[in-house]
């Protein structure tokens, strides 16, 4: 058997074993958009009839607020899917599966490789359910197919990010309790950027850390596409964000990795 064979074998193997976990445990995936959609009906039937009317492109009260707070639950839900991802890989290198597979004549790497993609596809899922549940409540994008396909593209772009960085959380983890709440802190950045207001409406030491933060130029590019508004710079600084997170989160994985398992 050639290596390449040998790896995609592997490789295929973990997956399969990661689509099982989500199987066997549905209540993650959906308690995964859950969040998400609680802060979707919160801000829109709560606060969205005042936030609506001041906002400058999108003012019109609650039915017009929906739109402008979408692209941030959207995100919101990406964060969310890091909890889940360093929980699965903490418990692996903890509760000694791992001891196991180095017993086995497998592709060390495709362990990860499991872990990665199958997390990457349970985040599209739950972001399926989470515009699903955001057009049944009155979202009304006006982006033709091309605009959805690139929106769909940085959205998968940041959730490779986002799962790179959840299994290096999950590797210096000492317990799936620890892992946890390591993610945390990504769960607030869509509320401390333009996620869910302007960041012109924020005082002034606030404003500079949502405009420069990554999850503000996703949150306004999805917004650009999505509308038809003018995008800017805020695309590619987007893009780099998440390449540059995904290539520095890969590195230190890969090497945590492979001195914990050596």
């Amino acid at each position: 058997m050639s290596a390449a064979t040998h790896t995609m074998r592997d490789s295929s193997t973990m997956l399969r074993r990661k689509f099982k976990h989500m199987l066997r445990y549905p209540s993650m995936t959906l308690q995964l958009a859950a969040i998400p959609i609680i802060f979707l009906l919160l801000f829109v039937y709560v606060f969205g009839g005042t936030l609506g009317d001041g906002l400058g492109g999108f003012s019109g009260g609650r039915s017009e607020y929906v739109n402008y707070v979408t692209p941030g639950v959207i995100l919101l839900a990406v964060a969310a899917t890091a909890t889940a991802t360093a929980v699965s890989v903490a418990t692996d290198m903890t509760e000694g599966i791992i001891a196991r597979f180095r017993t086995m004549a497998i592709f060390r790497p495709s362990i990860l490789t499991g872990h990665v993609i199958g997390s990457v596809l349970q985040a599209l899922i739950s972001l399926a359910i989470v515009i699903g549940a955001a057009l049944l409540i009155g979202f009304r994008p006006t982006a033709g197919v091309v605009e959805w396909f690139a929106a769909a593209g940085l959205l998968t772009l940041l959730a490779l990010a986002i799962t790179w960085l959840a299994v290096g959380l999950g590797m210096v983890a000492d317990s799936a309790e620890t892992a946890s709440n390591l993610p945390t802190p990504l769960i607030l950045l869509p509320f401390l950027g333009s996620g869910f207001v302007p960041t012109e409406s924020m005082p002034g030491w606030l404003k500079s850390f949502a405009d420069h933060q990554p999850f503000t130029p996703v949150i306004e590019t999805l917004r650009g596409l999505l509308f038809d508004a003018p995008i800017g710079n805020n695309a590619w600084i987007a893009v780099a964000w998440c390449v540059g997170i995904t290539l520095v989160c890969f590195v230190w994985a890969t090497r945590t990795f492979n001195r914990k398992t050596l």
